[in-house]
């Protein structure tokens, strides 16, 4: 009988691939990063228990172009400073990817909240506009003119803050009790520069980062840099307290009852 693909793999394919994975080479990307102070109440109410409010009401707005062989990808997020436990990190509300490949493995393995979104990073010379979109809506732009070099940084630990869960069969609450993952990345840098410039935030019913208002740009960079990240589940989380946050991980149609705040543009 011819092979049959989506039959069972054997021990030593299995072997195979997890060895392969093992030895994957840097993979290097090339991303604008904007920083900014927000709205401190906006940031708390984004952060489902046990995270809470860093000292800094931070937004950060990752848009990156991966060079992947053969399979470009783009890759962003949204993420809010917060805290669990003593330890600083990055609660990711919104990680639009440019490829299912991409969305799946984080969403199913980490918790990550990825989206099938669109990203743009364009350089013109000195010009740079990088975008993140999902509904034929830029719900983040930055745009601006590079003022030049920065020092490298120091090979860094960043954690990044996932809650994983399975929505129950039957539609109410969880299949499981949800847990909290601490993602760590040993990022790298090899090319930093300073951007002048501005981010803008547009409203969007499924991505409302706008509700997370710039107050002051506090950074904005291009570089170019490359990752490694480990996971572990910390703990697990109480299901109740979670519930009225899942909403972010969907594009809920429910969502058109949520309304702007009041006084947005």
């Amino acid at each position: 009988m011819a092979r049959v693909r989506y039959g069972a793999r054997t021990e030593a394919e299995i072997q195979a691939a997890r060895t392969a994975s093992s030895k994957l080479p840097d993979i290097w990307s090339t991303g604008v990063v904007a920083l900014w102070e927000s709205d401190p109440d906006a940031v708390a109410a984004v952060l489902p228990p046990p995270l809470k409010p860093a000292e800094r009401p931070l937004v950060r707005a990752n848009i990156s172009k991966v060079d992947l062989p053969g399979y470009p990808l783009g890759a962003g997020s949204v993420a809010v400073a917060a805290v669990h436990d003593g330890q600083e990190g990055w609660y990711p509300l919104v990680m639009p990817m440019t490829h299912e490949r991409a969305l799946i493995g984080g969403r199913e393995v980490f918790g990550e909240p990825k989206k099938l979104g669109e990203v743009v990073v364009e350089r013109d010379g000195l010009v740079v506009r990088a975008s993140l979109a999902r509904h034929s809506i830029a719900f983040v732009e930055v745009r601006g003119a590079v003022d030049g070099p920065l020092p490298l940084p120091e090979p860094t630990l960043k954690t990044d803050f996932y809650f994983k869960f399975l929505p129950a069969v039957d539609g109410e609450g969880f299949d499981a009790d949800p847990v909290l993952v601490h993602c760590v990345r040993n990022e790298k840098v090899r090319k930093l520069e300073r951007i002048t410039g501005d981010v803008v935030l547009r409203e969007s019913m499924y991505d409302p980062v706008a509700d997370l208002p710039v107050r002051r740009v506090v950074e904005i960079t291009i570089g170019e840099k490359t990752t490694d990240q480990k996971g572990r589940v910390v703990e697990r989380v109480s299901a109740q307290a979670l519930l009225p946050y899942i909403h972010q991980r969907y594009d809920d149609p429910h969502q058109i009852l949520d309304g702007p705040p009041e006084g947005s543009v």
